[in-house]
């Protein structure tokens, strides 16, 4: 039998190997990162999220709970001030103390502007767009303000904060580029495990290899059908991959088009032929049904911030197959 100083001492011991091999505390602002973010850490800890459930980062406003969680946190991850607005204050106010990895200025993205005119609304600085939450933010330009938030590289001058697309992760390439920031950062402040997340980082990438062909199979058959979106957040997907989005019905999903901008993407429903209109689970998909009527277009909906999805390790898998099936689903009918 042990005797009770050599149990103490072999209990030190073991709580200090786990102590010394523990997860930092990571909080993550959205779920498709979070979801790249958790991948990283499987087998080591698990990652808070802060935009739960079926809420959007678009008009997401900040609970104690999270503002606890950001102020405990040893990493946080999040897109930038184009994705989560409403995130921007209180990480500088809150997360002195914490390595913050912007995700959106990391080295080897891709990044593509905001499209105007035509079939897509106008991305007007300045007006009623500009309010917290939106995708207008002309206010933070400049880029001083973040300095030593940003990880990786500035050499978009061409975009800046809120004049590119913030949905990075619908392109698997640049998911693949996030995803190497997020092991790095994560490997610099937990040395002990950074075998762990090398290994994940290998692991995720050849998932997302794999996820890449299945959707180019998937989407193949329909890849010349034009549809139109609830708002352009899909100009990544339909790089990559080649399909037609043709025009938006808003650039900013929480500031709702008014009558004129409804009337307009009708005609332009049945100008362009359009043979789906895709809503979003958060959105208001009466605006949907509005556009369509009287039109031989279909009806469907997309998820490009996987809303409607269990978070987690899977969920950025989920999200991108949903959108290649439920484009094929919607696309593939007869008109």
């Amino acid at each position: 039998m042990m005797r009770p100083a050599a149990l103490l001492l072999a209990t030190s011991a073991l709580f200090g190997a786990s102590a010394a091999n523990a997860a930092p505390d990571v909080v993550v602002s959205i779920k498709p990162i979070h979801s790249l973010v958790a991948s990283i850490m499987q087998g080591v800890g698990e990652p808070a999220l802060i935009v739960e459930g079926a809420a959007s980062p678009h008009t997401f406003t900040m609970k104690p709970s999270n503002a606890r969680a950001v102020q405990g946190a040893d990493i946080v991850f999040w897109m930038g001030p184009g994705m989560e607005a409403f995130l921007e204050k209180p990480l500088e106010a809150l997360a002195s103390d914490a390595t913050v990895v912007r995700l959106d200025d990391v080295e080897g993205l891709e990044k593509l502007p905001f499209r105007e005119g035509g079939a897509f609304e106008a991305h007007d600085h300045g007006d009623d767009h500009g309010h917290a939450g939106s995708h207008d933010h002309a206010e933070a330009a400049d880029g001083d303000d973040h300095e030593g938030h940003a990880h990786g590289d500035h050499g978009h001058d061409d975009h800046h904060h809120g004049e590119f697309d913030t949905h990075l992760w619908l392109d698997p390439a640049n998911a693949k580029a996030m995803a190497a920031a997020i092991e790095k950062s994560l490997a610099a402040a937990d040395p002990d495990n950074a075998s762990a997340y090398a290994a994940n980082l290998d692991a995720l990438n050849g998932k997302i290899d794999v996820l890449d062909k299945e959707i180019t199979a998937t989407i193949a058959p329909i890849k010349e059908k034009p549809f139109i979106v609830f708002h352009d957040a899909y100009q990544y997907f339909e790089s990559h991959y080649g399909v037609r989005v043709v025009g938006s019905i808003t650039v900013s999903p929480e500031v709702m088009p008014g009558a004129e901008r409804v009337t307009e993407i009708h005609d332009k429903v049945k100008e362009l032929g359009a043979t789906c209109v895709f809503a979003e689970p958060q959105f208001e998909p009466k605006l949907i049904q509005v556009v369509t009527e009287g039109t031989p277009a279909k009806s469907g909906t997309l998820d490009p911030e996987g809303a409607s999805l269990t978070e987690g390790p899977a969920l950025y898998f989920d999200l991108m197959q949903s959108i290649a099936t439920n484009l094929k689903i919607c696309l593939g009918q007869d008109t």
